[in-house]
């Protein structure tokens, strides 16, 4: 068997990689696919064109490397993670689009769940926060709100999944319904400490428990693709959610390491090993993956914007034309001259949760330029994953040592040399960026002796390029000082308590200002 297929489903693609023993890539086919807005703050997307995209390009990748089903030892799927489907079981056709993890519509649910006590019992059992982020309210609003769901589900009729159930679901026919344990975790109803889905929470959430799927390894044998799909018997061995995939593929197996990923926002997971770890900073407590019948847990923090800050630069501002120019722009300067960008344009997530914070720059004096902004905006992603690293440090009480990069922009230098100064660690950017699909593949291929244990496939992960600390650690915390600053300019912009105490004040310095202006007179 000559390679493994990792299926790599994510929020706004489908993509197809075939690896080989050394981790190398030997193809790759991408398609992306349509994303539903039916009314604000809502988002979806079509099951079936889901489906259609990740098979078609899994059948162009075979192609592309002039490969056959039998050169295929196994798939390993990635996929986004909170996002709700809901099938009916004797056709297999969806009840309804499926209810993308950005989606918001079921805000008023949570609150009605937070109002009846149930915050304590979920951050307790499934290491999660009360949010319309995870599956649970999902399921909940599609049960209530498609008509004839509930009756359907409590007879047995339908079948709820992620986005890694749904394919598992299509490529055995119908015949296996399952969901990898850390996939399990996302939606707020998995008991993270035995293993199972929490029947105090299904009950309170009025969730039927035959309506879930039937949690599974992340890495183990689940069942042979249907033969008529183009991929023979191929096994699927592999399964995990993207952002645990991608700790996988970083071959962050011991406690203490970590891995940030900069996409729009910025995820960081950090490894912890089979001990549960609660978080006093509002962290998540997540599954990293199952594993020879034993679970393995990371704590997870996430930044609302890193590469949306330069697509802001792009498309909001137009200091540059392209992503790529921003950090030719950023290097033409040598520092940001006392200029911060705190990029609060939804609010501040881990460890501030200020979600009435807004953006902000300060520092602005004549001689400030474009090149100034545009650095401090690239400083600003570090700023906020130094905050989360530290908070998490905290947490866990394991000190990160290096950290581990991947995502579109940790290909800035810029910005990796900067998080290495504020850190006073190594980051190391690897060879192969694609280390969620290479994630999927590392646990498909193990669960099949493509590779024999964990320290063959952290032979596989090399560093592609390591930036290390220049910057004295005095002048970093001067500047993180400086940071904390700027933050505190940007929180609670948007609370309407403050914005009274703010217009009152403005009125305040009008008055004095006419007054002053008067006797000038």
């Amino acid at each position: 068997m000559e390679y493994i297929l990792a299926l790599d489903q994510g929020t706004t693609s489908s993509r197809a990689v075939l690896y080989d023993r050394q981790g190398t890539i030997r193809s790759l086919a991408q398609r992306e696919f349509q994303q539903l807005y039916p009314s604000p703050g809502w988002v979806e997307h079509d099951p079936e064109e889901i489906w259609a995209s990740q098979m078609g390009v899994a059948i162009e990748a075979l192609s592309r490397a002039s490969a056959r089903p039998r050169d295929i030892a196994a798939i390993g799927i990635a996929n986004q993670r909170e996002t709700a489907v809901v099938w009916e079981r004797k056709t297999g056709k969806p009840i309804h689009n499926a209810i993308v993890w950005q989606d918001r519509r079921t805000a008023p649910v949570c609150k009605m769940l937070w109002e009846q006590g149930l915050e304590t019992a979920v951050r307790s059992k499934t290491g999660l926060l009360i949010d319309p982020y995870f599956s649970a309210t999902k399921i909940m609003w599609l049960l209530d709100n498609v008509k004839g769901a509930r009756e359907k589900a409590e007879a047995g009729e339908l079948a709820f999944g992620t986005v890694d159930s749904w394919l598992i679901w299509n490529l055995t026919s119908g015949t296996l319904h399952t969901i990898d344990a850390s996939n399990a975790s996302r939606t707020m109803l998995f008991n993270i400490h035995d293993g199972k889905w929490d029947r105090d929470l299904l009950a309170a959430m009025r969730i039927p428990e035959c309506l879930l799927p039937q949690v599974r390894s992340s890495s183990g044998v689940q069942a042979q693709v249907t033969t008529t799909l183009g991929l023979a018997d191929v096994p699927i061995t592999g399964a995990a959610g993207d952002q645990q995939a991608a700790l996988f593929g970083q071959a962050c197996f011991h406690p203490g390491m970590a891995k940030c990923t900069y996409g729009t926002g910025a995820f960081l997971l950090q490894t912890l090993g089979e001990e549960v770890k609660p978080s006093k900073n509002r962290l998540l407590t997540t599954v990293a993956w199952q594993k020879d019948n034993k679970l393995a847990y990371a704590m997870e923090g996430s930044v609302f914007a890193a590469g949306s800050v330069v697509q802001w630069l792009r498309d909001g501002l137009g200091i540059i034309r392209s992503s790529a120019e921003v950090e030719t722009l950023a290097l033409s300067v040598l520092d940001s001259a006392d200029v911060f960008v705190v990029p609060a344009f939804t609010g501040l997530g881990a460890p501030h949760w200020d979600p009435h914070a807004r953006g902000t720059i300060v520092g602005i004096t004549r001689g400030t330029r474009a090149a100034h902004i545009a650095r401090a905006s690239l400083e600003s992603i570090a700023y906020q994953v130094a905050d989360l690293i530290h908070a998490m440090e905290d947490d866990s009480g394991l000190p990160i040592q290096a950290l581990r990069v991947d995502g579109g922009a940790a290909q800035n230098d810029v910005l990796l040399q900067f998080q290495a100064d504020l850190l006073g660690v190594p980051v190391l950017r690897p060879a192969i960026t694609e280390t969620t699909s290479l994630g999927a593949a590392f646990l498909a291929g193990l669960a099949v002796n493509y590779w024999k244990d964990l320290d063959e496939v952290e032979k596989c992960w090399g560093a592609g390029k390591e930036f290390h600390p220049r910057m004295s650690r005095a002048q970093v915390e001067d500047l993180r000082a400086r940071w904390h600053q700027a933050l505190g300019r940007a929180k609670g912009w948007s609370d309407p308590e403050q914005s009274v105490s703010r217009a009152a004040a403005a009125h305040d310095a009008q008055t004095d200002q006419e007054t002053v202006q008067e006797r000038m007179k």
